[in-house]
C-alpha cells in the first residue's frame, strides 16, 4: 500500500493533460512557459506529498505490528485531514454570492494559455467568476467540451476540420469556417462563436544558414533532402492527419522525427539537434530568430483561423457571447506573435501578456 500511494501521488501529475487539476498544472505549465519556479514546486511539492502519504502508511504499520494504538490514530488522522485537504477545493469552488461559474480551457502552449486569460477577464468582469482548465490535448480539449466539461476555449478551423470532423478535402477559409459552423452545431451540439482575426497554422521552418546551404525554400524542396535531415515536432504533431497529408503530398521521408514540448524545439533547432521543425505562423520567435518558412505550393497543410468555440449547455449563453463577441476579428497575426513572443521570448506571465494584448486589441 505504501509503494502505490508513492505511485499514485507521482502519476497522478500526469492528470494534467486530459483535464484534471493537479501538481501537474505546475509542472506543465512551467515547462511551457520556462517559469522555473514553478517546474521546481510542481516537483518539489509531488515529492513532498508523497513522502507524507508513505510516512503516514508507516506510522499506521508499525502501529499495528506493535499494537501501539496512537502511532494508528495519527497515522488515521494524518490521512483524514490530507483527504479533507485535497477535498476542499472541491466544496469551496460553489461561489459563495451564487455567481455564475465558467470553465475556460486551454491546450498545452502559451498561445492558448494567453487566450484562456484573455477571455477569462472579459468574463470576469461581468460579475461572473472563472474556473481554468489548461494543458489540454487537442482531441481531449473539445470532446471536453461536446461533454459540457469546459464551457468555452479556442481552437483552429484546421484542427477542427481534420481531427473532429475527418475531412480530408482543403477547402477556401471561408468555405471552411462556414462548414465548420453547421457541422458542429448539428453533430455536437458546439457553437462556432466566430473568429478571433489571426490565424495559427503548422508551418515548417528551419534557420536561414540551414535553409540556404540546402536550397530550400518550399515543402517540394524540403522532400528532395529530408532523407538526410532530421525534423522536429510538437508532441502531437506527427500522429495528425495534417502531417499524414503532407507525408503523401510530398513523398516526404525524413531520416528521423523528434517530438518535443514547443517551447525546446525552437531550442533544437537553433543548436542544430534538428534541421527543420512543425513552427506555428503566429508565433513570435519566427520573427526574432530570423527563421525561414517553407512555402507550401500543394496546399497540404489546411487554414487554421483560431474560433471561438462554446459548448452545447452554453451554445445561447448571453452573458458569455456578450463577454466574448468584442474580441471577434479584434486580434491580428501580430499582436498574437509580440504576445506570445512577450511570454516565450521574454518570460512574461500569459496573464500579462493578455492584458498587452487587450490593449492593443481595443486599438
Amino acid at each position: 500500500m505504501r509503494t502505490a500511494a508513492v505511485w499514485v501521488v507521482g502519476t497522478a501529475t500526469l492528470a494534467t493533460p486530459v483535464g484534471q487539476t493537479s501538481l501537474g498544472n505546475y509542472i506543465f505549465t512551467g515547462l511551457q512557459t520556462e517559469n522555473w519556479v514553478f517546474v521546481i514546486f510542481g516537483c518539489v511539492a509531488s515529492a513532498a506529498l508523497a513522502l507524507i502519504a508513505d510516512g503516514l502508511l508507516s506510522l499506521i504499520e508499525s502501529g499495528a505490528a506493535k499494537s501501539d494504538g496512537r502511532r494508528m490514530l495519527i497515522g488515521l488522522a494524518g490521512l483524514v485531514l490530507g483527504t479533507a485537504a485535497a477535498a476542499a477545493p472541491l466544496v469551496l469552488h460553489a461561489d459563495g454570492q451564487g455567481r455564475e461559474t465558467y470553465v475556460v480551457g486551454a491546450k498545452n502552449f502559451s498561445e492558448q494559455f494567453i487566450l484562456a486569460e484573455l477571455m477569462s477577464k472579459r468574463i470576469v468582469a461581468t460579475g461572473a467568476s472563472v474556473k481554468p482548465s489548461q494543458g489540454l490535448g487537442s482531441a481531449v480539449a473539445f470532446r471536453a467540451l461536446a461533454a459540457n466539461d469546459i464551457d468555452v476555449y479556442v481552437d483552429y478551423s484546421g484542427t477542427l476540420w481534420t481531427t473532429v470532423l475527418k475531412r480530408t478535402d482543403t477547402p477556401s477559409r471561408a468555405v471552411m469556417l462556414s462548414a465548420l459552423t453547421r457541422e458542429l452545431k448539428q453533430k455536437y451540439g458546439v457553437r462556432v462563436l466566430g473568429p478571433l482575426g489571426f490565424e495559427n497554422a503548422y508551418a515548417l521552418t528551419m534557420t536561414q544558414a540551414r535553409a540556404k546551404a540546402l536550397h530550400v525554400s518550399s515543402l517540394a524542396d524540403l522532400a528532395t533532402v529530408a532523407p538526410q535531415l532530421t525534423i522536429g515536432g510538437d508532441i502531437e504533431f506527427f500522429s495528425r492527419p495534417e502531417w499524414a497529408d503532407v507525408e503523401q503530398a510530398y513523398a516526404m521521408s525524413f531520416r528521423a522525427k523528434k517530438s518535443f514540448q514547443p517551447t525546446f524545439m525552437y531550442r533544437a533547432l537553433e543548436s542544430g539537434d534538428v534541421d527543420v521543425i512543425s513552427a506555428f505562423s503566429s508565433d513570435g520567435r519566427i520573427a526574432a530568430d530570423h527563421l525561414v518558412v517553407l512555402t507550401d505550393p500543394k496546399s497540404a497543410i489546411p487554414p487554421y483561423d483560431a474560433v471561438i468555440l462554446l459548448a452545447p449547455k452554453r451554445a445561447n449563453d448571453a452573458r458569455l457571447i456578450h463577454a466574448l463577441t468584442p474580441l471577434l476579428n479584434s486580434i491580428d497575426v501580430t499582436s498574437m506573435r509580440a504576445a506570445n513572443y512577450a511570454v516565450d521570448g521574454k518570460g512574461e506571465t500569459p496573464a500579462r501578456a493578455a492584458s498587452e494584448l487587450a490593449d492593443r486589441a481595443s486599438h
